[in-house]
């Protein structure tokens, strides 16, 4: 690394307020993760909030953030022997987005609910195609898909993100589908961060994340993400 570039990442600084709680770290550690939400706030896709001291404000957990901080740092979680805060923290990793902590979280086994409960699911899945020749890789196209039987959900969506273009379809299991697009990389971040931050925001979790890679033709590969939000829900009498 040349002295310049060390002198810039020591001086790019910027403070964090997280639930009341204030971290410094650098702006290329915050970016590591360019699809996350944390890398589209500070890329300009996503609106920010600044506390009376102008430092950026986050309402979310404080104290586990150090956490998040440290994976962001080194790319590796580590986690005190004792530590017992592992939901809440797996919480945090599906807030900020961040795919590779949720894998390292992940532990998809979960507990047995109550029988007269049931889980209802939301699929998310992005799809972009790569150019093979360009350096860096470059994203020629990108779309995003929604798939689940909540109605409600859906409904939701088609009020809440009317600027975007959409169509909807009727697929298997009388599930339905929205699909978003097409439209370049940076759109499909910043809409994605939006819609994650819409389904949480209705008690959905995410379960688990998985990627695709494909070659459909010689100048193009296509690379698939796929997310599985969950929420508890109770059974109906008939």
């Amino acid at each position: 690394m040349e002295n310049g570039d060390w002198k810039h990442m020591m001086t790019d600084t910027v403070t964090l307020n997280v639930g009341g709680h204030l971290y410094t770290t650098s702006l290329t550690t915050l970016q590591r993760y360019p699809d996350s939400m944390l890398g589209a706030m500070f890329r300009g896709d996503f609106p920010t909030t600044r506390d009376s001291r102008g430092n950026y404000f986050i309402d979310r957990d404080g104290p586990l953030f150090r956490y998040i901080l440290n994976f962001l740092r080194t790319s590796k979680l580590t986690l005190p022997c004792d530590f017992k805060e592992t939901e809440l923290l797996r919480k945090e990793a599906d807030f900020y987005q961040i795919e590779p902590l949720i894998q390292s979280l992940g532990d998809t086994t979960k507990p047995l609910y109550p029988l007269d409960t049931f889980e209802q699911v939301v699929e998310l899945s992005s799809t972009r195609k790569l150019s093979k020749y360009s350096n860096p890789v470059a994203v020629i196209i990108t779309q995003l898909t929604i798939t689940t039987k909540v109605h409600a959900l859906l409904e939701g969506i088609s009020n809440n993100f009317t600027r975007w273009n959409k169509h909807m379809m009727d697929t298997r299991d009388f599930q339905v589908s929205f699909t978003f697009g097409p439209c370049d990389y940076h759109q499909e971040v910043s809409l994605r961060v939006h819609l994650v931050e819409y389904i949480s925001k209705q008690g959905f979790t995410i379960r688990n994340t998985r990627v695709h890679h494909m070659s459909e033709r010689a100048n193009e590969n296509t690379v698939e993400h796929h997310w599985t939000f969950c929420r508890v829900a109770q059974k109906v009498e008939d």
